[in-house]
């Protein structure tokens, strides 16, 4: 850990606002926020482990999706939570470092996992009949294995690079959790090299995944128009809705506060989209990936049956 810059020892986190009326406020909305998001993500975890009918590849993406929306709203919330009551808005550098490096990630993950559901999306409409033997149980774990292994190698990279950098003007951070943004903007000496290297994580873990994302659905759409059926082609893409609102609302608020130019920077703007995608998109998830899906209805009025004649028993 020779890296870490040692010349802050904590950060204070500005948060939204200084009034006390309306950080009450944010507090109460930001604890149903997280409570809602624990309850739906656990539930479609449970449903998808519990319903033989939900043992498929789509269903253990989303599953692992789920499992990624509960520990990134953990990273974030609970502190935000802290900012909103509490006087002391500090975060110490080594839990700086520590938030910085799970939330970075988990986002470099996600990002990983998004590109894998597109493939299995092109495989249930190109291959519908040997679906399950092309979307083998080995080939799903290790595209969540190598997400994982993707999204973290990546976030020990830009955690080393950020925290290297010299914090010289003060340690306030204009945000609610330690981000490049507000983190580079109280540092001085910024060297082209740091740069390079945002540049190069933007490219392999958003513009590679949504690369391979548009590509699968260009397969996808080619596809569709073979399809004869109007009824058909609903089909088809209703298997595709979830995955593409999920993706449009993640990766477009992402690229909106990372790939603008740094002169169109707005620290205040970017607050309220960077708490989107951290802390709501991950409730909506959930909501999006069983609102209009029946499988998912079926497995939860299954399980609500079976509490009462169980408690019966």
């Amino acid at each position: 850990m020779e890296w870490i810059n040692h010349t802050v020892t904590e950060f204070i986190l500005l948060g939204f606002t200084a009034d006390p009326g309306m950080q009450r406020v944010l507090f109460v909305v930001f604890l149903v926020v997280y409570v809602l998001t624990i309850l739906g993500n656990a539930t479609l975890i449970v449903l998808i482990c519990n319903d033989s009918r939900l043992h498929t590849p789509m269903y253990f993406f989303i599953g692992n999706l789920s499992f990624l929306d509960l520990c990134l709203s953990s990273v974030y919330t609970p502190k935000i939570l802290v900012i909103c009551i509490s006087e002391d808005k500090s975060i110490s550098f080594v839990g700086c470092v520590a938030q910085f490096f799970f939330s970075a990630g988990l986002d470099y993950t996600e990002c990983y996992l998004l590109a894998a559901m597109a493939y299995d999306r092109y495989v249930a409409i190109a291959k519908p009949l040997f679906y399950a033997q092309a979307m083998s149980i080995k080939l799903c774990m290790f595209f969540v294995a190598g997400s994982y292994g993707a999204g973290f190698i990546n976030s020990c990279i830009i955690t080393k690079d950020t925290f290297a950098l010299t914090f010289c003007r003060d340690n306030v951070l204009d945000d609610f959790f330690c981000d490049i943004p507000p983190l580079v903007k109280i540092a001085c000496g910024k060297k082209k090299s740091y740069q390079g290297v945002l540049f190069f994580l933007l490219a392999s873990n958003v513009i590679t995944p949504i690369g391979l994302i548009l590509a699968s659905y260009l397969f996808i759409i080619a596809i569709i128009l073979r399809i004869c059926s109007t009824q058909g082609c609903l089909k088809a893409f209703s298997t595709c809705s979830s995955h593409l609102v999920s993706v449009t609302l993640y990766y477009g608020s992402i690229l909106y506060i990372y790939a603008r130019p740094r002169s169109s920077y707005s620290l205040d703007r970017d607050k309220i989209v960077s708490t989107f995608y951290t802390v709501v998109f991950p409730m909506l998830n959930p909501v999006i990936y069983s609102l209009r899906n029946k499988d998912v209805k079926e497995a939860l009025n299954k399980l609500s049956r079976s509490k009462p004649s169980r408690s019966k028993e």
